[in-house]
């Protein structure tokens, strides 16, 4: 009898296996032959903006305007206020975002930097305007943070489903420059984005894409006022490192089928 049940769950299996191909193939096969982007993170690939309602991804969020410029069909699994520990979650537990991240034949990544905003947040907080006792408070927490630890996690997870080029962003000054947060950014930065940079160049075919240095000093054209989003200047700026990231900056249509 559980050798009969066993061959009927393995036939069962394998009907239903044309529905989870079906993934790739969808929209009536019109785009069967593009490339997939699979996009994983926060708010900011998400296109996220105080003027919008939120309900769906924005149409300018960069990731489309990679899909656009490349040819690519784009999967936008990124979810606002998502911080490491949430995407790490969804790539161990999340049957859709890991068989999203098996068929992709691109991924980008965009996490951590709600975990900064909200460690800045924290010290501030408990600082009580002491500036000597926010510094220290905000690199004890810097310090003891999971973030660095979560994000090799999620590339390690990245790349146990896919070994399909992947783009790390790392964190841009999302502070305008007459805030008081900006130059306390400014200072910290650095550091946090080697670890990025490091983290990037210890595994296979992920690259970093800038965007700390992208968008510099221009936060007045890159980042919406009174808030840490991209404008959609921004996003145009971060598809153009992603597309340079993936080498896909020069408009060619390849296709690689599987």
């Amino acid at each position: 009898m559980s050798k009969l049940f066993r061959v009927l769950f393995v036939l069962l299996m394998a009907l239903s296996l044309p529905l989870t191909t079906a993934f790739a193939h969808n929209d009536h096969g019109k785009h069967h032959d593009k490339d997939i982007l699979v996009t994983l993170g926060d708010s900011v690939p998400f296109g996220f903006s105080p003027h919008r309602n939120n309900e769906r991804p924005a149409h300018y969020a960069f990731p489309y305007l990679m899909g656009d410029k490349a040819d690519l069909k784009v999967y936008n699994f990124a979810v606002p206020i998502w911080k490491t520990e949430d995407l790490l979650a969804a790539l161990d537990e999340n049957k859709k975002f890991r068989q999203a991240v098996r068929k992709a034949d691109y991924v980008t990544v965009n996490i951590g930097g709600i975990d900064f905003l909200e460690i800045l947040q924290e010290a501030n907080a408990e600082s009580r305007g002491d500036s000597k006792k926010f510094i220290q408070l905000l690199e004890q927490k810097l310090a003891k943070t999971d973030v660095f630890d979560d994000l090799r996690e999620i590339l390690k997870e990245i790349r146990s489903l896919t070994d399909a080029p992947v783009v790390l962003y790392n964190i841009y000054n999302p502070f305008q420059s007459k805030d008081p947060f900006h130059k306390v950014a400014e200072h910290y930065l650095p550091q946090i984005n080697d670890a990025y940079e490091d983290l990037a160049d210890d595994y296979k075919n992920i690259e970093l894409a800038d965007a700390y240095k992208a968008f510099d000093d221009n936060q007045a054209k890159f980042v919406i006022r009174g808030d840490a989003h991209p404008t959609k200047a921004g996003h145009v700026k971060l598809a153009k490192i992603g597309l340079r990231a993936l080498d896909l900056d020069h408009a060619r249509h390849h296709h690689h089928h599987h």
